[in-house]
């Protein structure tokens, strides 16, 4: 296999393009699939090359268009089905959680339900409450639902091939400032293992678990952080249902202090979830509290002027970091360890195109 850069989104594309090949029964539903911008280019293209019984538009009716999917996964058909706000799949909570979660159990493991459902995250342009949430916690509270998050590219294109090829529901989460993120990716057919997180970073003073923009947040933050002698260690869950607790139990055994960054909500989340493993699994390694950095419990406003006290970034990580270790930085260590803020809060840099 040949490496080349691609961006979040044109791998994702590549994904679906080699899923359909492969497999007739693999088609694309879904509000925006066959537009002109394609979500965020992860469907260009795709339309014109396998015709419109297979890549299609679907009416404002997600609840119906969810229960057809469904009723298509039961007799053999491979539905991925997009939503280009995780708002809007809200609108389907029966079917996702009442009918295709409960499938598999309901008929002893005979029945199976291959549904893809994708659910775009993150803010951006005034989107505000309904438009902006990040709820990934509560479908990782649902049993028979796999919710796959991941960050690069390369995860990217295999665990969207992983979840179309899965014989049960998965919820494929993307966050929508990581459609332009780089990265190498292989050619052909590849897939990652759900349920498998990754160290991004290798470290020794404090472990960071994080997924999906977060981890690019992480990144960012242990990148600084090495300019003064810190080692952090970075793991990308890629997967928050089933959570890998091998790899983050092994990690705060060797680190001894544990920051997990969520894009979702404090209370009831992904980072409480995660800081209650260690606190049953790795207590007696810890050398000091766990942290969470998460939004708060409140809906996310729509002004940039609060915009920007609401989202939590890198540099909150550096910050707790250094109140996990102890460490009061000097002049020099605050130049290098600080951030300069973005000029807008409402898009990750002046290339994003959107789509909204």
């Amino acid at each position: 296999m040949s490496h080349r850069i691609l961006t979040y989104g044109e791998a994702l594309r590549e994904a679906f393009d080699v899923c359909l090949k492969k497999d007739p029964n693999v088609y694309l539903i879904g509000l925006g699939v066959p537009d002109p911008k394609g979500i965020f280019g992860t469907t260009l293209g795709l339309a014109e090359k396998y015709g419109d019984k297979r890549v299609m538009d679907m009416p404002v009716s997600e609840s119906a268009v969810t229960g057809v999917a469904i009723g298509s996964a039961l007799v053999g058909m491979r539905p991925v089905m997009s939503h280009q706000r995780l708002d809007f799949a809200l609108m389907a909570t029966d079917q996702i959680i009442n009918n295709a979660a409960k499938w598999h159990y309901m008929f002893g493991g005979v029945a199976k339900l291959p549904l893809t459902i994708r659910m775009i995250i993150g803010r951006g342009w005034g989107q505000g409450p309904q438009h902006a949430q990040n709820l990934q916690a509560m479908y990782m509270h649902i049993p028979g639902l796999k919710v796959v998050m991941p960050f690069s590219p390369s995860d990217a294109k295999g665990l969207m091939i992983a979840s179309i090829e899965d014989d049960n529901p998965v919820i494929f989460i993307e966050h929508r400032w990581l459609h332009n993120v780089k990265g190498h990716v292989d050619e052909g057919v590849y897939s990652v293992p759900i349920g498998k997180g990754k160290i991004v970073q290798s470290g020794k003073d404090i472990t960071i678990v994080a997924s999906s923009y977060m981890t690019l947040q992480a990144s960012k933050a242990a990148e600084q952080l090495s300019k003064v002698g810190i080692n952090a260690e970075v793991i990308d869950l890629r997967t928050i249902k089933p959570l890998d607790e091998e790899i983050i139990l092994e990690s705060v055994k060797k680190t001894g202090r544990l920051i997990v960054a969520d894009s979702g909500y404090l209370t009831g989340g992904v980072a409480s979830e995660v800081a209650a493993i260690v606190a049953e699994k790795a207590f007696e390694y810890l050398k000091a509290p766990i942290r969470r950095i998460t939004t708060p419990d409140c809906p996310a406003p729509t002004s940039r002027a609060l915009i920007k006290y609401y989202y939590t970034d890198a540099q909150e990580i550096i910050n707790q970091v250094l109140k996990l270790l102890d460490i009061k930085p000097d002049a020099k260590m605050e130049s290098l360890l600080f951030l300069e803020r973005p000029l807008y809060y409402d898009v990750p840099d002046q290339s994003f195109t959107g789509p909204f």
